[in-house]
């Protein structure tokens, strides 16, 4: 096979397998916090912040 074949055959391959990981990796995950919810922080995010521990103050 010519590189003009090769290259973007490659390119899909990598795209797909990275995908295809992502998508794994993200069932994992939902399996082990036994909620397919998506994360905390997606759901808390744009929300109050919490507060400062102490001592931390300036």
């Amino acid at each position: 096979m010519s590189n003009d074949v090769l290259i973007p055959l490659l390119a899909v391959v990598t795209i797909v397998a990275v995908a295809a990981f992502a998508i794994w990796q993200r069932g994992r995950v939902a399996q082990a916090k036994k909620d397919p919810q998506r994360s905390s922080f997606t759901q808390a995010h744009g929300e109050a912040p919490r507060p400062n521990r102490p001592g931390t103050d300036h």
